[in-house]
């Protein structure tokens, strides 16, 4: 028997279940953030697969106190700008094409929750598309604000450091954002609105 085909020792067994553990508890959210920032399956495939992969490179590096959710958002923006500088700068995609397997089969945008009653499951699911739409119409400057305000919870003093913004421009970039999701997502809000800041 091959050195490299036997079992792995106690140590690398270690590793590799702390990463397994890693894996199950982020694993997740850190794909449905890259999927609210790319505004497709794929890109969020290859981001959320791209950061674990640097995660295990750095497992060993890891310090057991540091933030660990920041530390995996941070990686997640880091290769979603990547991405944007390597695409061509005018990428244009129809917000009303339906996603579709390799096989030419129309999937949902999101995955319905089975938990929930018809009605609200159809009704969840159309409300999920029409934030997805409005959120992919938006610059990524302003979408990656959004994301990780609206939908991960971060703070602004969080999402400065992620981003390497000032917290200025951080509130205005959200300002701003919040502005086009409520005219885009008025069809949506009861009559009145009312406004999009706390």
């Amino acid at each position: 028997m091959d050195s490299s085909d036997s079992p792995p020792t106690g140590s690398v067994r270690r590793e590799i279940e702390a990463f397994e553990t890693l894996l199950a508890r982020y694993g997740r959210r850190i794909y449905q953030m890259a999927y609210r920032m790319a505004g497709n399956e794929a890109d969020a495939n290859d981001l959320t697969q791209e950061a674990f992969i640097r995660v295990w490179r750095a497992f060993r590096r890891i310090d057991p106190e540091a933030n660990l959710e920041s530390w995996l958002y941070r990686i997640v923006t880091n290769l979603y700008i990547d991405l944007l500088r390597r695409r061509p700068k005018a990428r244009l995609e129809s917000l009303d094409a339906p996603l579709r397997t390799a096989k030419g089969d129309e999937v949902a945008r999101e995955v319905p929750d089975e938990r929930a009653d018809p009605e609200a499951t159809v009704l969840s699911a159309q409300l999920d598309a029409d934030i997805q739409r409005a959120l992919v119409a938006l610059t990524p400057d302003l979408r990656m604000v959004v994301v990780l305000s609206d939908i991960e919870g971060q703070s602004y003093e969080e999402i400065s450091v992620t981003l390497r913004i000032p917290i200025g421009t951080v509130k205005s970039r959200l300002h701003r954002a919040r502005r086009i999701l409520q005219a885009r997502l008025k069809h949506l809000m009861p009559s009145g609105g009312g406004p999009v800041d706390e």
